[in-house]
């Protein structure tokens, strides 16, 4: 397999933004609170990864699938959490 600079460096992207809702999301379970972020926000961003998602799929881009499935569950259960610990 031949080396793909820009496919690598779109899952590289990809996992650093994906992983960047590790921290958060620990911290509300922990904390067993996530009333410091906004609904707006965690809606609109879930809005915005779905939109990505559906984008990755049409031009078959990998990385942006790839990254944005992970995201997806990610901001989801950060979601759920902010339900949750009302």
């Amino acid at each position: 397999m031949e080396f793909d600079f820009t496919t690598t460096l779109g899952l590289v992207a990809g996992v650093l933004t994906t992983i960047a809702y590790v921290p958060q999301l620990i911290k509300t379970w922990q904390s067993k609170s996530a009333h410091d972020l906004s609904w707006s926000m965690l809606i609109i961003l879930c809005t915005g990864i779905i939109l990505w998602l559906v984008y990755g799929t049409s031009v078959h881009d990998v990385p942006i699938i790839a990254a944005n499935i992970v995201t997806l569950l990610l901001a989801s259960v950060i979601l759920v959490l902010k339900i949750k610990y009302r």
